[in-house]
């Protein structure tokens, strides 16, 4: 898994600079920190869906082609009795 980097210095120094004092931005950002953290773990990848995805792209392929092959067996037996007389 793709690690996701927070820059928490900067972020401690965004809060003190719009009026938080320092105890409360670092509260504030090894609270976020710890969220997220938390939260990846749930996460789902590009590459974990690709992988789950591919079965089913498979069959929707195979049944696009049945679907076709059903359709030409039953439109072209009308078309021959409209065009042939």
């Amino acid at each position: 898994m793709t690690a996701v980097t927070f820059d928490t210095l900067k972020f401690v120094e965004t809060l003190k600079a719009s009026g938080f004092d320092d105890p409360q931005a670092k509260g504030m950002s090894a609270a976020i920190q710890e969220a997220q953290k938390a939260n990846l773990d749930t996460l789902v990848t590009k590459h974990d869906l690709e992988k789950e995805l591919s079965p089913i792209r498979t069959d929707l392929a195979v049944i696009k082609w049945m679907l076709a092959l059903i359709i030409i067996v039953n439109v072209l037996p009308i078309l021959k009795t409209l065009f042939v007389h």
